[in-house]
């Protein structure tokens, strides 16, 4: 098999069901040996399940190369152990996706602290541990004098970029995912490492009662993004985050300085009634869930 992957090693996280596995099989089409990740659990994080064996059969039989790996990528060295399994197998490895997740959906005034802690668990530190290793591995290769053309890509949301009621502790995690990104990006690109993330739309079982289901959020859809995302044709590209919903991608732009006022001394809080609003009133509103922004021309999922 060949394609723009070709060679290379690819771990994906959550790759038994929906968008990982989407991502899995596309990398092994376009010649890529895949680590298959998964706990195999349900929606919300508990049961089990064999169905990562079902994607590395399918791989198998395409003519592709994968093995399963069950590790919790939220477990720190459960995580590094993830990363020298795709070492040990394949002798080296070139792209990260951080794809794993659960939902605990709840109104902050409903929201128990477990919910909380295990949905930030899953997605921020699950997206954490992996990085952090891989990051490690390759931050030795390149001290070692050893050319590092590697890839990470991380899975961010709308509902923590833009906002979506019910998901306090999804969204803050996904906020978290992405301002990691770019911090990552910052921090590894000296070592050949680059750091995008995609705010995917798609119908999966995550998502299902929440997005309108059409056929126009297949999961599958998502792939061909992060697999360019993971090539060496993407090497000019970091600290980017991808709206990506079928055959949509847009940039979503981040948090930046808006309109400024500076007295040149400290306020005083009673003149501030004639102040913050002016600044409100000059400022873009904030995106709707879709990532537009009212009143003005934007793309978005």
């Amino acid at each position: 098999m060949s394609g723009i992957a070709e060679g290379r090693v690819v771990i994906v996280t959550g790759a038994a069901r929906g968008i990982g596995r989407g991502h899995a099989l596309e990398f092994a089409r376009q010649g890529a040996k895949v680590v298959v990740n998964d706990l195999g659990a349900e929606v919300d994080g508990t049961g089990s399940s064999g169905a990562a064996a079902e994607v590395v059969a399918e791989i198998e039989a395409m003519g592709g190369e994968a093995i399963v790996n069950g590790e919790d990528v939220a477990d720190f060295d459960g995580a590094r152990r993830l990363v020298e399994a795709a070492v040990e197998r394949f002798g080296d490895l070139h792209v990260l996706v951080n794809n794993a997740g659960i939902l605990r959906d709840r109104m902050l005034f409903n929201m128990s602290a477990e919910e909380w802690d295990a949905v930030v668990r899953v997605h921020l530190g699950g997206t954490f541990a992996p990085l952090r290793h891989a990051a490690a591995y390759w931050r030795e290769q390149a001290k070692a004098g050893r050319p590092v053309d590697a890839r990470i890509i991380n899975t961010t949301s709308s509902s923590g970029i833009y906002g979506n009621p019910g998901q306090g502790n999804y969204g803050a995690a996904k906020a978290g995912i992405a301002g990691l990104t770019v911090i990552a990006a910052r921090e590894l690109e000296r070592y050949g490492v680059t750091v995008n993330a995609i705010a995917p739309t798609a119908l999966t079982r995550m998502t299902d009662g929440i997005i309108p289901g059409d056929a126009d959020a297949d999961p599958d859809d998502v792939a061909p993004l992060v697999v360019w995302l993971g090539s060496a044709e993407s090497r000019g590209v970091t600290g980017r985050v991808f709206n990506v919903r079928a055959g949509r991608i847009s940039v979503a732009e981040g948090w930046h300085a808006g309109p400024e006022v500076d007295k040149g001394s400290r306020w005083d809080p009673a003149e501030l009634g004639a102040v913050i609003p002016a600044l409100v009133d000059k400022a873009a509103p904030n995106a709707l869930t879709n990532g537009k922004i009212p009143g003005r021309e934007a793309s978005g999922s």
